[in-house]
């Protein structure tokens, strides 16, 4: 998954790849020259007490040293921007198709563990890019050209190398085979300490309210003591990774001394050439080292290319149409035909057998017990899911259809929990048009009943919004999701229960208000409120998925028994006549 991952975008960026590997071949080839250099100094120049000679080839040194730098800070210039261009390629990737999920995919996947996915996990990939053009890539040279170098200067000292490359490799390869396994826990497990801080955050005030801070507080020192042991795990295997290491670096290191010195002792050998020997033996155990880098870093980056990549195989649900519909006809008209929803391997559908039919001018009620499956049907509208079998037509058109851009210019949907983003009223207000005048904003902020207590804000339009707007009340955050749906003036409007919070007297207030506003739109609510819905033109009964009744307050009253109780419970029979 890792290879495929980076091959697909590392592409586009083959040029820069290229004059990296340029530059790293030539510090390389510098950095292998500079031990000959130093041998040839001490072989010609020191022990036979050439001054001019020492200068010489001492200026040159230098030289090979200034290119050295020059192409080694062009390599790491060029390893970084590209490691971070292929990081937001990631990151652009994952986000894109997350937002093309459906209910469904966001549902299997979860928000924690999406959020780590484009944070965390691409930052392990793009880390292990970055390490890969500033080390993977002079390693290998380096081990090569260190072998190669070695053996012009002594045969048979070089033996040393065919016990010290493969106890290095053997030792880092038995590490990185246990690191794998450890390296997946440890994402697993940081999306649970993602999920849990996650909810303690959101629901805080329920937390209070239950006095339950104890419990959360233990809760969450399960699943930060779960990623601490699995870190730890980790940290030993890493830790003892460079003490072996080392200790072959310096066992060779010994065995070369005391091999060169009998060799030098035997007039074989130089004391220049020794000395060169022993350089090379350290480039070659480095150019191990930092692939041991490289080692330490795959098994995690793997383990996340593959979490990155199941968000990337995963198709949405919810498929654009090849051939889209850019023009409807029957403006505003909605109808269900049969429509039904299945969440997959779910042994009952949640829908079945939908039939609704929705006209403008019209208010269309959807109403039924907790479950009944009131917002999945409104859900099939929009195409937040599609319809696992039947037809959900806008305009004679099915939504599957119709291009996405004009299904969702026609369909504007309030949510049932309201979400609001951080910025200002304006910025969340004019979310589905960002085009509409001030004038307008006021207009809908006064339809929606919310006018008020913008008005009191001492910023007005420009005062600012939390994330999620948790710095107004429930109530507020449901006017101002009504009045940002209200600046998009859609052909159908869809209410997802989103009068819940209000107050009796602002409900009856707000409803007056959208009467009017709506006149010439066709619009459906979903609510849990009798007086909320008992005027609308055409009310539709839903009880486990199924339509059990269509039509107005008084017939449903007389022949729906459904009905009938869902009214008894919150109104008398004097209130419900």
């Amino acid at each position: 998954m890792l290879i495929r991952l980076l091959r697909t975008h590392l592409g586009p960026y083959q040029k820069p790849i290229a004059l990296l590997v340029l530059l790293q071949f030539l510090q390389t080839c510098a950095s292998l020259y500079l031990p000959t250099l130093n041998a040839d100094i001490i072989d010609n120049g020191v022990i036979k007490g050439d001054t001019g000679y020492i200068l010489s080839f001492g200026a040159l040194m230098l030289a090979v040293t200034v290119g050295q730098m020059v192409c080694n800070i062009g390599a790491v210039l060029y390893g970084a921007r590209t490691a971070a261009a292929v990081g937001r390629d990631v990151r652009g990737a994952v986000f894109d198709r997350v937002q093309s999920f459906s209910a469904r995919e966001l549902g299997q996947f979860g928000a924690p563990t999406l959020i780590t996915r484009t944070t965390n996990d691409v930052q392990q990939v793009q880390m292990l890019v970055l390490m890969a053009f500033t080390l993977m890539v002079s390693a290998p040279i380096m081990c090569v050209g260190g072998i190669v170098m070695a053996l012009g200067l002594d045969v048979p000292l070089s033996s040393v190398l065919l016990a010290v490359v493969p106890v290095l490799g053997i030792s880092v390869g038995l590490i990185v085979r246990r690191l794998r396994p450890l390296f997946r826990t440890m994402q697993e497990r940081l999306d649970t300490v993602n999920r849990v801080l996650r909810e303690q955050i959101t629901g805080n005030r329920v937390i209070r309210a239950f006095v339950r801070d104890s419990y959360e507080k233990e809760r969450f020192r399960g699943a930060n003591a779960e990623l601490t042991e699995v870190s730890v795990s980790t940290g030993k295997l890493l830790a003892l990774m460079f003490p072996i290491v080392m200790t072959v670096v310096n066992l060779s290191s010994i065995a070369v001394v005391w091999f060169g010195a009998h060799r030098i002792d035997d007039g074989d050998m130089q004391i220049g050439a020794l000395t060169a020997f022993l350089a090379y033996l350290m480039q070659i155990v480095m150019s191990v080292m930092m692939a041991t880098f490289m080692f330490m870093m795959i098994p995690r980056a793997e383990v996340c290319a593959e979490r990155i990549q199941e968000v990337l195989d995963t198709d949405t649900s919810v498929v654009p149409p090849a051939e889209p519909v850019r023009e409807l006809r029957g403006h505003g008209h909605l109808e269900l035909r049969g429509a039904g929803f299945r969440y997959p391997g779910a042994e009952e559908p949640v829908l079945k057998a939908i039939d609704l039919l929705a006209r403008p001018g019209e208010t269309t009620a959807v109403i039924g017990s907790t479950g009944s499956g009131k917002s999945t049907l409104l859900g099939l509208v929009p195409r937040l899911m599609d319809a696992t079998e039947g037809q959900v037509l806008v305009g004679g058109v099915d939504v599957a259809a119709v291009e996405p851009a004009l299904l969702a210019r026609t369909v504007g949907l309030v949510p049932q929990k309201p979400y609001l983003f951080a910025g200002t009223v304006a910025s969340n207000l004019r979310y589905g048009n960002p085009d509409a005048t001030d004038e307008e904003l006021w207009h809908a902020l006064e339809v929606a009943q919310a006018k008020e207590f913008v008005t009191g804000l001492a910023e007005g339009l420009d005062a600012p919004i939390a994330q999620g707007g948790s710095n107004v009340s429930g109530g507020q955050r449901q006017r101002l999701s009504i009045a940002r749906t209200l600046v998009q003036r859609p052909e159908i409007y869809l209410f997802d229960d989103s009068f819940s919070a209000l107050d009796y007297a602002t409900d009856a207030a707000l409803r007056a208000a959208l009467t009017e506003e709506t006149r010439e739109a066709t619009v459906v609510i979903v609510a849990q409120r009798v007086s909320t819905i008992r005027d609308a033109d055409r009310i539709v009964v839903l009880d486990e998925g199924r339509v059990v009744g269509t039509g107005r307050h008084h017939e449903l009253m007389d022949d729906n028994e459904t009905y009938r109780e869902i009214v008894l419970s919150q109104l008398t029979e004097a209130e419900a006549a």
